[in-house]
């Protein structure tokens, strides 16, 4: 866990609302333009409070990155239970469930963070551990497909779940930049169709 967990209820209450509050501003200011006060200020915690859980901004980001990836697998949690091809259909609609909503399309938070720290020597290796989490429950299907046969024995499914992570997060930049959903729509269909070709016929 980033910084220092919470002892108590009310202590994680506290910690809670500072890594919510920060969260909340940086998805939409950045880590540049969020301020340790603004954080403060939006949480409603003291300063004594924040540095008793983070030690530095850094920490505070390390969270962040963690409640984003929370937030991004709760909204799909198909991916923790993917035994059948249907199952990455099903997967793939949740996603785009996310993305028409009237708010939508969203940028992914963790690709915005990887936008401006992606060439940071220390965040990005915190990063690129979320994506692979991410991806991690692809590759465990995709290996639990193989198992049952219903993948062929040669395909990687390492390989085959970093590909569909592309396709995923190409989308979404696109089709938030864009304001359009279709290019998040077909990037999923694009990486199911490219997991299916290697289905066991």
């Amino acid at each position: 866990m980033s910084g220092q967990p919470a002892k108590t209820p009310r202590g994680r209450m506290t910690r809670d609302a500072i890594v919510d509050a920060a969260a909340e501003l940086m998805y939409v200011h950045g880590v540049a333009g969020t301020s340790v006060d603004k954080v403060l200020a939006a949480s409603g915690a003291g300063k004594s409070q924040m540095y008793h859980y983070f030690k530095n901004k850094d920490e505070l980001v390390e969270a962040v990155i963690a409640r984003f990836l929370e937030k991004i697998l709760g909204n799909q949690p198909t991916i923790f239970e993917l035994h059948d091809w249907a199952d990455f259909d099903k997967w793939a609609q949740e996603i785009l469930a996310v993305q028409t909503t009237p708010r939508g399309p969203i940028a992914c938070p963790l690709g915005n963070l990887t936008g401006e720290l992606g060439d940071d020597p220390q965040m990005a290796p915190l990063l690129d551990k979320a994506y692979r989490e991410w991806e991690s429950h692809l590759e465990r299907g995709l290996k639990s497909l193989q198992a049952k046969g219903k993948l062929v024995d040669d395909a990687d499914p390492a390989r085959l779940a970093q590909a569909a992570m592309a396709c995923v997060q190409g989308g979404l930049l696109m089709a938030h930049v864009r304001h359009d959903i279709t290019p998040i729509a077909d990037a999923l269909r694009i990486a199911l169709d490219h997991l299916k070709s290697h289905a066991r016929p």
